[in-house]
């Protein structure tokens, strides 16, 4: 029991520290352009730390009511999660910022439902395949009906325009469903076609063409398409061993779009340095550690395929931007967990480690996971 206090306590830690670290980096990296387009520096730093009060509450209360609850709700929470994506369908309903039709506004806020959506498919998942343990090698009854519930989702965000969220729903639909004892047929087949499927989808529009064009030589273009990553670079390169210092960095003045969000870790790694951009990263692989500690010790099969699927967004997505600001991945608009500006993510995913440590905190029986 001290073993499993150790890793909540742990766990707590490393989520107020990154936090932490997002609402320092989210002032230095947006001040300058704040000012010059909101007319004071504080106005993104005023709004993630409203939006970070908001998520604590959210880990509060999920972290005091019993992650067995969510079983009663498990399909109306879906059930919301769908139609606030169908929504975003309707031309004049959804919010438009830079293109991308994410966001509701109801009264004075905006959220992103595709954020709610991923974490009402993870709850959706865990409850399925904790039902239907016995019955996983069957692709009727193990595999199908949870591919249709994450290709709906996934088809749903696609038109925002929003591939990579997509993308993140069809690996933790592989992640659960492998960890649920699926299929390695179903999921090899399953996968040859996804990936024939990203493929026609990266064609079939410039824009995603052009993203793997400049991933693969970014100064083929460098004045457009690998404008960003590019200027990420130059970023990282100009950090050295210990960085800049705080609010030093030059690539967030207007030369690196939107430092505060996608390519915050680019500014991180300018102002903090190798070693700055090495202790976050650590602080990412101790969380999923931590996160993976929950999973194998929760005290029924639900509870652990929660642990598990939480662990997993939060952990892919912190992948991926990583990949995304490095170099190592095509660019795509993906925001780094408790890191970057962003309301709707930020209090998800607070939500998430709020149920990931209610799991944490009941009593451990051996599981079948």
């Amino acid at each position: 029991m001290e073993s499993r206090k150790l890793y909540d306590r742990l766990l707590l830690a490393i989520v107020f520290i990154l936090v932490m670290i997002g609402i320092i980096m989210v002032y230095s990296s947006s001040s300058i352009s704040a000012a010059d387009k909101c007319g004071t520096d504080t106005y993104y730093l005023k709004k993630q730390i409203a939006f970070a009060a908001a998520g604590f509450l959210m880990l509060f209360i999920a972290r005091n009511l019993r992650y067995q609850v969510l079983k009663r709700f498990v399909y109306l929470i879906l059930g919301l999660s769908v139609l606030s994506l169908v929504l975003l369908l309707i031309p004049g309903v959804g919010k438009t910022i830079g293109g991308a039709t994410r966001w509701l506004r109801v009264g004075p806020v905006s959220f992103q439902p595709s954020e709610f959506a991923k974490l009402s498919l993870v709850i959706f998942l865990a409850y399925s395949l904790a039902a239907k343990e016995d019955k996983m090698k069957s692709f009727t009854v193990g595999f199908l009906p949870h591919l249709l519930v994450t290709l709906t989702m996934a088809v749903l965000v696609l038109p925002q325009p929003d591939f990579g969220t997509a993308m993140v729903m069809i690996l933790l639909f592989l992640v659960m469903i492998f960890a649920a004892g699926g299929s390695v047929k179903h999921l090899g087949s399953f996968s040859a076609l996804a990936v024939a499927g990203g493929y026609l989808l990266i064609v079939s529009a410039d824009y995603r063409l052009e993203r793997i064009t400049a991933f693969l030589d970014p100064w083929k273009d460098a004045s457009d398409t690998g404008f960003q990553i590019i200027q990420s670079f130059l970023a990282f390169g100009s950090g050295g061993l210990w960085g800049t210092g705080l609010g030093n960095g030059t690539q967030k003045l207007f030369y690196l779009p939107e430092p505060h969000t996608d390519f915050i870790f680019s500014i991180l790694g300018q102002e903090l340095g190798f070693v700055g951009t090495c202790a976050v990263i650590l602080l990412f692989a101790l969380l999923v550690y931590c996160g993976i500690k929950i999973c194998l010790k929760a005290p029924d099969l639900f509870g652990a395929y929660l642990a598990l699927g939480i662990t997993a967004f939060i952990g892919l997505h912190a992948a991926i931007n990583l990949g995304v600001v490095m170099g190592l991945l095509p660019t795509k608009g993906s925001t780094l967990p408790f890191i970057s500006y962003g309301g709707t993510s930020l209090v998800i995913n607070l939500t998430g480690m709020g149920i990931l440590l209610n799991i944490g905190s009941q009593p451990s029986m051996k599981t079948k996971l």
